[in-house]
């Protein structure tokens, strides 16, 4: 969610329109970003009572070896549980978040998925997608298997799964809980493990995957970790993110680079770290949102950030937020980290190689492809996959989240998924 854009998450509009005015324009070439066009798109989704409040997030992509024309992307629909869809974009399954444990509580909301390959469950190995429930402070994991006669997805969660970071149910339902999430599988040890964020503050979690005897999936925790939320800025001075009182500048998008094990993590309104999977060692800041450094004060009455001027310590390819990381990968260890930046509905490329310190090598923006397909803007969350799909996506698939599907249904808020060619996005970030 871009925490800027409502007062909900520490600031409105008008907030972020006094803070666009705060800042410098963008360099000319960055409004000349090339343009790539989805080729289909997901039913909307609508969080509203009649829309089962579902409200689309966060995609991964689980590719069929034996048949890849199947492939099935799993998405996230927030209070509407997850979603699974077909290369064609049509819904293949439905799976609800878990109602509340009792009246009052919070009910199940999922935020993000990452999938899991060839984990050791009952006695043969399988695929897993793992989403966190940020409604219930827990991961919850389904196996994949296309040949159900059920449906692909099959929840096995250890009933027994305690809380990630909340002690009791009143602190859940405060919902400082399971927020952003990516997995790694360590070849070392080929133990699978689930990194997760918590809403509102910035520590990370490293859970580790553990099945049980009776073919479930359960998880401990390994270790945790405390991003920055105060920074020291190069004119000597203490800068925090600006937002309602309490919050500190949270992680959602992630993701990990499984060659080399190194974690990326987007502080929605401060920028990129990378960082060891393991959480050992000290985070490095890759790259900057536009808003890093510019002063602003929440306002109580208007509940909004009032942005001061901009000193001008800041990127210069990342408007907050920073969301949706997902990995390209291609061989001898080359390819892309991307990024979408909210704020200005763009997506920022990096060198996946570390040795070339994640240099920024373009972006490209997701615009429409006709008048009853339309482009992605305010992008939570994204996944690509470098790896040919059948007919459909023979070259790769970026499969990236639309905060305004277009053309809505009246007052009714709409989002939904975006189906891109991987190829496309390659070769415009090659030209």
């Amino acid at each position: 969610m871009n925490s800027i854009r409502s007062a909900a998450a520490g600031a409105s509009v008008a907030a972020v329109l006094a803070l666009a005015n705060a800042l410098p324009a963008a360099a000319a070439g960055e409004a000349d970003l090339p343009a790539v066009h989805p080729r289909v798109e997901t039913p909307a989704l609508y969080d509203d009572a009649a829309g089962g409040k579902a409200d689309a997030d966060d995609p991964a992509i689980w590719r069929n070896a034996a048949d890849p024309d199947r492939s099935l992307v799993v998405a996230t629909a927030k209070q509407g549980g997850l979603r699974v869809y077909d290369l064609d974009a049509r819904l293949v399954q439905s799976l609800p978040a878990p109602a509340p444990a009792h009246p009052g509580d919070a009910p199940g909301r999922f935020n993000n998925v990452d999938l899991v390959h060839g984990m050791r469950l009952a006695g043969k190995r399988a695929d897993f997608a793992v989403t966190t429930d940020r409604g219930n402070d827990r991961l919850r994991v389904y196996r994949i298997d296309p040949a159900a006669s059920n449906g692909p997805l099959t929840d096995v969660t250890d009933p027994a799964a305690p809380p990630v970071f909340s002690a009791d149910q009143t602190e859940i339902d405060d919902q400082r809980t399971a927020y952003g999430l990516a997995t790694w599988t360590d070849p070392a040890t080929g133990r699978s493990y689930a990194l997760v964020s918590r809403r509102e503050r910035t520590t990370l979690a490293l859970l580790e995957l553990t099945p049980t005897a009776d073919g479930r999936v359960g998880y401990r925790t390994v270790r945790t970790l405390d991003l920055p939320s105060s920074f020291r800025l190069p004119d000597g001075t203490s800068w925090s993110p600006c937002a309602e009182p309490g919050e500190l500048p949270q992680v959602e998008g992630m993701v990990v680079d499984p060659a080399n094990g190194t974690l990326y993590a987007g502080q929605e309104d401060v920028g990129i770290w990378r960082l060891r999977a393991d959480l050992s060692g000290k985070p490095v800041l890759v790259d900057k949102v536009r808003e890093y450094g510019v002063p602003a004060t929440y306002d109580e009455a208007s509940e909004e950030c009032v942005a001061g001027r901009d000193p001008g310590f800041g990127g210069k390819r990342l408007t907050a937020d920073v969301e949706g990381l997902t990995l390209v990968s291609e061989p001898g260890g080359d390819g892309y980290l991307l990024a979408s930046s909210q704020g200005d509905d763009t997506f920022a490329a990096y060198d996946r190689e570390v040795a070339e310190d994640n240099e920024y090598e373009g972006g490209f923006r997701v615009t429409p492809a006709s008048a009853a397909l339309d482009g992605s803007e305010e992008c939570d969350g994204a996944d690509a996959l470098n790896q040919p799909l059948g007919r459909r996506f023979p070259h790769g698939l970026l499969v990236v989240q639309d905060g305004h599907d277009a053309p809505g249904d009246g007052d009714r808020a709409a989002t939904n998924f975006k189906f891109v060619d991987l190829g496309e996005v390659l070769d415009a970030l090659d030209d």
